[in-house]
């Protein structure tokens, strides 16, 4: 396994805080690789094995700790000196209250705790309100590209690679497998698990195929307007007909598994977040290719979603850019500062070319202004930044 060094630089800081370090991402994403791979350089440089408590909530063998008492009892009784431990606890979603466990581990010893999960029952309300100002939150992703390279030892700069990576996607596992037939059935038995564990036994939901036709939609419709009245006329030609408020909770529920992101739209000009007209996108392409109506998938658009992922993976806020003329494919903010982007596939021709630059007229800021597509050719023109993608996804830079 690679070292997920562009996650590691920023957790480090924290190794020895007594903030609660939580790291929420989609399963099998990675998280507890980067857990594994804090473990170690603890060990390399901070303390012995005594000091790591590490407890995974998927093995069988920690089963009985998902009572939130037997775990805060377990966890104490290997606290033996006033030496600072080390706490790893894996999938912590499975505890119910485990909020209180860590927060009073936190307060009553002398303990730094990490802890994942693969639902946004870590970014919820209860979560906030019990801990406070008393944790820090990193988002994990499935693998970049330039991860994705080094994982697969391919040739990075290949087209072969770099579509093999959007069809694909970067669960990590997948690398494993190089028939298609093998890493579709790897990507069902995840997608399987995140329905089942993360959105039906949590959320008491049945209809499955409910879950599937409407994702299938999302797949279909990725980086495009939502509109909730084109999902239930959807849903009623295939004979679902639900409410737009059974819709709302559908969606939800396929957000807090982190199968999908919503994305918002930012008024450039009015210089606001807008709550209207999102988009969603997928959180792994691998993912919508196993749910895809098609044979083939939208590369326009999924192209435009790799780079999202990517911004996102490089920790930037992205939004959609409302612009008086029109939008931005992305605006993406980091260290109150910004970037946008315009996504295309090719610059086929001069309409193409006009279209895609001329989106950032009336855009009087002087902060980056990039085209990204697969062109190998340079058309940056007027200050604003041509660049190809997979280049760019090369881009060591966060």
């Amino acid at each position: 396994m690679i070292k997920r060094e562009i996650y590691l630089s920023r957790i480090r800081g924290f190794y020895d805080s007594d903030l609660i370090k939580i790291l929420v991402g989609i399963r099998r994403c990675g998280k507890s690789v980067i857990l594994n791979q804090i473990i170690e350089e603890l060990k390399n440089h901070r303390c012995d094995d005594k000091h790591i408590i590490y407890i995974n909530f998927e093995y069988i063998e920690y089963e009985e700790l998902r009572d939130y008492q037997k775990l805060n009892t377990y966890i104490k009784d290997k606290i033996t000196d006033k030496e600072k431990y080390y706490i790893f606890l894996d999938e912590i979603q499975k505890v119910n209250k485990f909020e209180e466990v860590v927060n009073s581990l936190r307060a009553s010893t002398n303990t730094s705790i990490f802890i994942t999960g693969s639902n946004s029952k870590l970014l919820s309300q209860e979560l906030s309100t019990v801990l406070s100002g008393r944790y820090v939150l990193f988002n994990i992703f499935p693998l970049s590209y330039k991860e994705f390279v080094l994982l697969s030892h391919k040739d990075g700069e290949s087209d072969e690679t770099f579509w093999n990576f959007v069809k694909w996607g970067g669960l990590p596992n997948r690398c494993q497998f190089e028939s298609e037939n093998n890493i579709k059935d790897y990507l069902h038995s995840v997608f399987d698990s995140i329905i089942l564990r993360d959105v039906v036994d949590r959320l008491g939901l049945k209809d499955t195929l409910l879950f599937d036709l409407l994702l299938q939609y999302i797949v279909d419709t990725t980086g495009r307007e939502f509109s909730a009245g084109n999902v239930i006329r959807f849903l009623k030609k295939k004979g679902k007909c639900i409410s737009t408020e059974t819709l709302y909770i559908y969606l939800d529920a396929l957000c807090k598994a982190l199968i999908i992101k919503k994305i918002y739209r930012y008024d450039i000009h009015g210089k606001k977040i807008l709550k209207t007209l999102n988009k969603y996108y997928m959180t792994d392409l691998g993912i919508a290719q196993i749910k895809n109506n098609d044979f083939e998938i939208n590369k326009s658009f999924a192209i435009e979603n790799v780079v999202y992922n990517e911004l996102l993976i490089r920790g930037y806020d992205v939004y959609i850019g409302k612009t008086k003329n029109g939008e931005i494919d992305f605006i993406a903010v980091k260290d109150n500062k910004k970037e946008y982007y315009q996504i295309a596939y090719l610059l086929a021709d001069d309409k193409v070319i006009e279209r895609e630059f001329k989106a950032f007229e009336g855009i009087a800021d002087n902060y980056p202004k990039y085209v990204l597509s697969l062109d190998k050719a340079d058309f940056s023109r007027d200050g604003i930044i041509h660049k190809n993608i997979i280049e760019w996804l090369l881009d060591s830079r966060e």
